[in-house]
């Protein structure tokens, strides 16, 4: 009889919120994994099944003490300005950290100084973090011990874009992305914007003047390209609980029929377990990714305007934030890189 394989501890910090809970569950199911801490401040000594009933285990949320944390494994599921200090102590005590802020994500301070409004407290872990998207990073993120877990508009518009600019295949400078977006992409906490009465039966732009995940966007596609992306990027918010639908507009630059263009991007995503080129005529809803790790792409021309049209879906808790998380840990951990999600 064969030997049972060895499991790895992991703790998630942040566990209670969204993308924790989401976590959590996913963590509970993987065959490699054993989650050993799961801290919450404003729920410490409260089991989590307590707060989320629908998650089976007996763990109770603890307060965060980094010297108690020594699991191989740290997931942070924590808002931003508070994710960099927690990561840089952890960083410092030779643990994989995967983080699901946006502390990590840019490369350039300034940059994350003008669109969060704070002086980064960790300069140094930026040239160490790899941006965690798998399908354009992988062998980074298999070497790395510190992974940037990317946001969910960025993860929706860069998987529809990054075959199309990687082939030089559409202009740099006139690119669109209209997403819309379920109500959990905002978090757990209360606001008035995301109160069922405002939310139902409604849909509403909201930071149409520049939403923070545009830089995260324009700074990956910009390497992929070898030149600098410019992007339009309006978000939306629709009632519904999970889940990204993005429109991504842009101006071909050569004379390509759809077939072409929808053969090239199959071609491109044929190691990508987790992304779906649909054929040509067809299109991606949201209901086909809830609760899945699986980003599904629809694309057409507009032959009147000569524009290329791609539509990207994915679950905004799964591919967009833990789902993708997870993928990332198999990869860093040597797992094979679907083990644990589907």
């Amino acid at each position: 009889m064969s030997k049972p394989e060895s499991k790895i501890g992991v703790t998630v910090i942040g566990a209670t919120g969204y993308s924790g809970a989401e976590l959590v569950r996913i963590l509970l199911q993987h065959p490699r994994v054993k989650l050993e801490k799961v801290i919450s401040r404003t729920f410490a000594g409260k089991p989590i099944s307590q707060i989320h009933p629908r998650l089976r285990t007996n763990l109770i949320c603890q307060g965060l003490n980094i010297e108690e944390i020594t699991s191989s494994i740290v997931f942070a599921a924590l808002p931003h300005a508070t994710s960099m200090g927690i990561v840089g102590k952890l960083h410092g005590k030779n643990r994989k950290i995967v983080d699901l802020s946006a502390d990590f994500r840019l490369q350039d301070t300034t940059i994350y100084e003008k669109w969060y409004g704070l002086v980064h407290q960790q300069p140094n872990l930026l040239r160490k973090a790899v941006y965690g998207l798998p399908e354009l990073n992988r062998d980074k993120i298999k070497k790395s011990c510190l992974v940037a877990n990317p946001g969910c508009y960025p993860t929706a518009a860069i998987l529809a874009l990054a075959p199309a600019l990687q082939k030089n295949l559409i202009e740099k400078e006139a690119i669109i992305v209209d997403a819309k977006s379920g109500v959990t992409g905002a978090g757990r906490k209360l606001t008035l914007t995301t109160h069922f009465p405002e939310v139902n039966e409604n849909m509403n732009a909201y930071q149409v003047e520049g939403h923070r995940h545009l830089p995260e966007m324009e700074e990956e596609l910009s390497k992929l390209s070898g030149g600098k992306v410019q992007i339009t990027f309006v978000p939306h918010l629709i009632p519904l609980n999970r889940g990204i639908l993005s429109t991504c507009y842009a101006r071909l630059r050569n004379s390509l029929n759809v077939k072409e263009i929808q053969d090239l991007y199959t071609q491109f995503y044929q190691q990508d377990p987790f992304v779906e080129v649909l054929p040509v005529g067809s299109f991606p809803q949201i209901k086909e990714v809830i609760f899945s790790n699986r980003c599904r792409l629809g694309l057409t021309i507009n032959n009147t305007t000569g524009w290329l049209i791609v539509i990207s879906v994915i679950d905004n808790l799964g591919k967009g934030a833990s789902g993708q998380a997870v993928q990332n840990m198999n990869l860093m951990c040597g797992f094979p890189e679907e083990l644990g999600l589907c």
